[in-house]
């Protein structure tokens, strides 16, 4: 007879659970990464900008130009503040998609080692019949000759 866990459904259901709110969280730490690289990118912008306005403050120039500049500036000072509540609210989300990923995945590993003892159990079982049957071929034949 071979094993058989009666809550290998619960079992498959709960690893599905796992796995699908372990991707939700890999999406949101993502989207957390790709928001931090546009920072980065941002902010090399505004500094690569300052930079150049700085280094061409003795040339001359159309005040339209300098007056753009500035307002690219301002654009991009905008722009990653935008991010940086973009970014504290992935981090939020992730830190709650994180407690039901906990959740979900301490609820399947109960289930697991349920399923492991009731194995555990099983093959000892198994093995104690196994050997009792030996023992009794054993003595049977011990006691024909």
């Amino acid at each position: 007879m071979a094993f058989h866990f009666p809550l290998a459904t619960v079992l498959r259901v709960r690893a599905i659970i796992e796995e699908r709110e372990e991707r939700m969280l890999q999406r949101i730490l993502f989207e957390i990464t790709k928001t931090l690289e546009v920072i980065v990118r941002t902010d090399g912008e505004i500094a690569g900008s300052d930079a150049s306005r700085r280094s061409d403050v003795l040339k001359p120039f159309l005040g339209s130009n300098i007056h753009a500049s500035y307002g690219e500036v301002e654009e991009l000072k905008l722009s990653r503040k935008d991010l940086e509540g973009k970014l504290e609210k992935l981090e939020q989300l992730r830190d709650k998609q994180l407690a039901v990923y906990r959740t979900a995945r301490m609820n399947r590993e109960m289930i697991t080692d349920m399923r492991d003892e009731k194995r555990g159990v099983y093959d000892s079982d198994t093995a104690r019949r196994e050997q009792k049957a030996l023992d009794d071929n054993y003595i049977s034949r011990k006691g024909r000759f």
